[in-house]
């Protein structure tokens, strides 16, 4: 029987987020969401605490800003920071065995958008590119996703890139079970869809997140 699976998620880990891990395995658990990648930026702390928690449910995953766009990884091992060449973390990542996808390649109003010619130097190096972002404000930045996985013969990967508990679930995958890595990447060959788009005001809140942060610090 498929299960659904989250590839896209940030809890309070990550700086726009205030997502505890407690809130995020209790909406899993309200909204059927078998398995859940947690991919805070730059870190996989929170990732880690959640997995001890809820092995079974949880993914170790990291969204990585390189120098030239932020990168999606799961099953990831050891943490990665910001700001290395994208060929560099990319080999690390294979030395970690993780399975690679490419956030929001084309949405310009993320930092971490690509450009197409760095883009296209990574498509025989990476397993996937994230073909839909619930929290693309534009569609045409998700078509043109779509279009690019296409016409490079990758496998699109979708997340609803939550930062709050009411964006969970908004696109997930319908796939067979699995327990490693290698598993996941045999069922990802076979992986169904369920997408919908977050209202453009779930931006605020993760403004109204850092803002909160930052002044708690200062």
């Amino acid at each position: 029987m498929p299960i659904r699976v989250e590839l896209h998620c940030h809890t309070d880990a990550s700086g726009d987020s205030l997502l505890s891990i407690s809130q995020l395995l209790k909406t899993c658990e309200r909204k059927k969401i078998d398995k859940i990648a947690i991919t805070d930026h730059n870190t996989i702390r929170n990732a880690l605490l959640a997995h001890k928690i809820a092995p079974n449910k949880i993914i170790v995953g990291e969204e990585i800003l390189t120098r030239q766009g932020e990168l999606l990884a799961f099953f990831v091992t050891e943490e990665i920071p910001a700001g290395l060449d994208a060929l560099e973390v990319i080999d690390e990542l294979h030395r970690q065995g993780a399975f690679i996808s490419v956030s929001h390649p084309f949405d310009r109003f993320r930092k971490g958008h690509w450009e197409v010619n760095n883009l296209i130097k990574i498509v025989d190096k990476v397993d996937a590119i994230e073909v839909f972002n619930a929290r693309c404000i534009m569609s045409q930045h998700n078509r043109q996703a779509q279009s690019f996985a296409k016409l490079h013969n990758l496998t699109g990967s979708v997340g609803s890139d939550a930062h709050i508990a009411a964006e969970v679930g908004k696109a997930y995958h319908l796939m067979d079970g699995f327990e490693n890595v290698e598993q996941f990447r045999i069922a990802f060959t076979n992986t169904k869809t369920y997408t919908r788009y977050s209202s453009p005001l779930v931006h605020f809140c993760s403004r109204y997140a850092m803002w909160k942060k930052n002044f708690q610090i200062a």
